[in-house]
């Protein structure tokens, strides 16, 4: 019985050449949650095996040995095992692969276009590209995007400002936005600790140089607090960057780096924690998209300091959940969490006034009924 309805349902074929197998929207919130709606799901994505993870077949993708392989003889492999699923629906994450997504329309297929941000704005904050560059590769993927974007069957986003462009371009689109999954959090209890986290990947654009600059003022007067930075360091040697400045300011052995960990084991890292920090620096792409971590840190009730940016004050303010502060200066930083440490009740009620917000509207079983309406469109 239930293959038929999985048959019923209809087979879907998830592509990604950028993204990790399990990575949280993509495996963890979208596929498992079209698997346990009953579709057929193969995830086609960098791996080293053939294996099936609650209901999602994964057919694994080479790991590249540079970009440019990535997207040349890697992204052929992908159409070609993409071409074999012969599935009923082809929902792709990353921008490269709008390629193949042309490729499959013209073999008769529906195509999903999956925009995690504003990509125009996001190539003009890839601060290893001269200035110059970077206008010309954003102006040219926009132009590209309008021109080929109007033969996909639907465009999922996040956040209203990144749906505005598709809208004007008058195509077929819906949001649905990367809010936590509630279900997580129930196998961690609570358990604060003296610890500041940060969750998510590190770059130059994410305010961590501040951040880490911010603890040291705190840390002087309260040497048994600890900030935790989980995540990877783009670009790697940012890392290094980061512990030659925690040494610097005196609070290297305060500072603690984790490297990846799986999707489920945010939510135990961040419930150890006292509070949690996403202050990104006013980057075009920063600005113009809600950060996932934001909501993660509000699912496990922890009271957050985040950028003062519109669309996270949008959040913040009328939830009363957390701090807003000037990313780019870390006495204000440094102020928030000396406020958040010093006023434990105050900031045990922001955090359940948070997760509270999360339980109720922010959160991944909501936003996966909108996921499957827009299949039932589509389909």
């Amino acid at each position: 019985m239930n293959d038929v309805s999985r048959q019923c349902r209809g087979k879907v074929c998830i592509l990604t050449s950028v993204h990790l197998p399990f990575d949280g929207r993509i495996f963890h919130k979208e596929a498992r949650s079209l698997a346990k709606a009953g579709y057929d799901v193969t995830l086609i994505a960098r791996h080293d095996k053939d294996e099936v993870v609650d209901g999602v077949r994964i057919v694994p993708l080479p790991e590249p040995k540079s970009r440019l392989q990535r997207m040349t003889k890697v992204l052929w492999r992908l159409y070609r095992l993409a071409l074999r699923e012969d599935a009923d629906v082809y929902h792709f994450h990353d921008p490269e692969l709008m390629i193949v997504g042309l490729l499959l329309k013209l073999r008769g297929k529906r195509v999903i276009w999956d925009v995690h941000e504003h990509y125009p704005n996001a190539i003009l904050d890839k601060y290893y590209l001269a200035r110059p560059l970077r206008r010309a590769i954003s102006s040219s993927f926009d132009l590209f995007e309008r021109a080929v974007v109007r033969f996909f069957d639907y465009v999922i986003y996040t956040t209203p400002f990144v749906g505005a462009r598709y809208q004007k371009m008058k195509v077929r689109s819906g949001r649905v936005e990367n809010y936590p999954i509630v279900e997580l959090s129930d196998a961690f209890e609570r358990k604060p600790q003296e610890k500041i986290v940060y969750l998510g990947a590190m770059s130059p654009t994410r305010g961590l140089v501040q951040v880490i600059e911010a603890f040291s003022l705190v840390a002087k007067e309260r040497p048994n607090w600890e900030l935790c930075l989980v995540g990877s360091c783009r670009p790697q040697s940012f890392e290094q960057e980061l512990k030659d400045l925690a040494a610097r300011c005196g609070v290297a052995a305060n500072v603690k780096f984790i490297a990846w960990v799986p999707y489920e084991e945010k939510e135990r890292l961040s419930s150890q924690a006292s509070m949690g920090v996403i202050t990104y620096l006013p980057y075009s792409n920063n600005t113009s998209c809600l950060p996932n971590k934001l909501f993660d840190y509000m699912l496990v009730g922890l009271p957050v300091i985040a950028s003062d940016f519109p669309l996270y004050r949008q959040i913040v303010e009328p939830n009363r959940c957390g701090i807003l502060v000037d990313p780019s200066k870390p006495d204000q930083i440094a102020r928030a969490m000396e406020y958040l440490i010093e006023c434990p009740q105050e900031a045990r009620e922001m955090g359940e006034r948070g997760r509270k917000a999360v339980l109720e509207e922010y959160n991944w079983e909501k936003e996966s009924e909108r996921l499957l309406q827009i299949y039932d469109a589509v389909l």
